[in-house]
């Protein structure tokens, strides 16, 4: 029968298209539907490989004003916001072709349209029915909304339309700490916004180590941008002079208005389920709107779920890596996924990384731990670079010395960290990375003399 699969994949995002590829190259039949006129997801379209595109751009533009004198260079730059963009613009169609082609080579049928679940082998797509042994609902997230805020995309703007304006803002306010506030709003500073990130909780990027967040936002002040931390969005008033966001303290009280032509929320994001049919077959979803499973598999057997639509952190490779093992699954593989080994990184620059556990939650846990940190000021090759600003920490076992956690901010930290993943994967010990050879001169070697300083014997500071 034409239409009937080995597995249906609704989304195709980086969960959706991964698994797509991953059931081809098993042999599977596989279908992947997607609404979007493009593949890719949110990630590629407008989020993740767009906004690295303009951080890229605006941070080579900073370099060379800021930080050209210093190392004898003289150059006049300007930015033109509109071929910005379309530069970006260019690179995502590059890029969402790209996975064109990579269904085409694994033999993935791309299904246009909005799909959803009909029945438990059934799955409908602007009217028309394909039939199905899985089904994988991989339909990711969408921009959480704030109560008194309406998202109009032009002067007040999600992460999608604070990734196509056309000049910049003069004044921008970011509603949340986290990391699409952090990134966007750091592309912008650069390009010359007064930035002012107003964040509920008294700290910027919350589920951070500690210590990391004390130097980003140390390092985000002196950069330029403004926090108005411990403080709420109550609502956003609009005048033809802009915008006069209102604020009160968050708890209660202390209101404070404050100025901007440009207000981006970006408060996080929300399972996108609407209209996907899961009370159809009766899937179970939580408190917050996420599909309960099991190993991805949800309350229905043969559907499955992964990515931004389930538990665990909003991140694509956290998605590919579950698209990944659910295809492995679906062919009577053995998937699996290591949650204690999935890199956060916050591209901004110099780049925060972390992997495993941070100090605050070992010490909840009550496991014993030492720790080893290499500052960046004493490293020959940052220094060299005129990038020496941030550390490198390595967390371990106080008994075992097996590595349990590292953060890192400073010069290419989400290429660093991977360094440390791929250990924590071998349950390395911080003695096996101390004693592990390294280039010099690298940026590679604060990782190595953090290892180092767990036992005390750092050499270079």
């Amino acid at each position: 029968m034409a239409d009937q699969y080995d597995v249906i994949i609704i989304g195709a995002g980086p969960g959706g298209y991964n698994c797509a590829i991953r059931c081809g190259q098993l042999g599977l039949k596989v279908a992947c539907v997607e609404s979007r006129e493009t593949l890719g997801g949110t990630c590629l379209n407008v989020g993740c490989m767009p906004s690295k595109a303009l951080l890229h751009a605006t941070e080579l533009y900073e370099t060379a004003q800021k930080d050209f004198p210093a190392m004898g260079l003289k150059a006049t730059v300007e930015a033109d916001v509109p071929a910005m963009i379309e530069s970006k613009n260019k690179i995502v169609t590059g890029l969402t072709q790209g996975i064109e082609y990579l269904f085409k080579k694994n033999k993935v049928d791309h299904i246009r349209g909005f799909g959803k679940i009909k029945s438990k082998g059934e799955v409908e797509v602007d009217g028309k029915v394909y039939k199905t042994k899985n089904i994988v609902i991989a339909t990711g997230s969408d921009v959480a909304k704030l109560p008194g805020v309406e998202i109009d995309e032009k002067t007040i703007v999600s992460s999608t339309g604070a990734l196509e304006l056309q000049e910049v803002p003069k004044n921008l306010l970011v509603i949340g700490g986290g990391v699409i506030g952090l990134e966007l709003g750091s592309v912008w500073r650069r390009l010359g916004a007064k930035v002012t990130v107003v964040e509920y909780m008294p700290t910027i990027m919350v589920n951070s180590d500690k210590e990391i967040q004390k130097a980003a936002i140390r390092m985000f002040k002196k950069q330029g941008m403004k926090f108005e931390l411990s403080r709420k969005v109550m609502g956003v008033e609009k005048s033809k002079s802009g915008l006069k966001v209102k604020t009160e303290a968050a708890d209660g009280g202390k209101p404070k208005d404050i100025d901007a032509d440009i207000v981006l929320v970006s408060i996080g994001r929300t399972a996108y389920t609407d209209g996907l049919g899961l009370e159809t077959v009766g899937i179970e979803t939580d408190k917050r709107g996420r599909v309960k499973h099991d190993h991805w598999k949800t309350s229905v057997d043969g559907i499955w779920a992964i990515g931004d639509v389930i538990d665990g952190p909003m991140l694509a490779h956290k998605a590919e890596e579950e698209g990944v093992a659910v295809a492995e699954s679906i062919a009577g593989q053995s998937g699996h996924v290591n949650y204690a080994v999935i890199p956060d990184v916050v591209y901004t620059h110099p780049e925060i990384a972390s992997v495993g556990q941070t100090e605050e939650e070992l010490k909840e846990a009550g496991i014993p731990y030492k720790k080893g940190k290499f500052p960046f000021t004493a490293n020959s090759r940052a220094r060299a670079n005129h990038e020496a600003e941030g550390f490198a920490k390595i967390l371990a076992h106080a008994e075992t010395d097996e590595i349990l956690g590292a953060h890192i901010l400073g010069p290419l930290a989400g290429d660093l960290i991977h360094e440390v993943a791929v250990a924590m994967e071998f349950r390395a010990s911080s003695e096996d990375l101390a004693r592990t050879c390294h280039a010099h001169p690298t940026v590679s070697e604060a990782v190595r003399q953090a290892a180092m300083d767990v036992e005390g014997w750092a050499m270079q500071m």
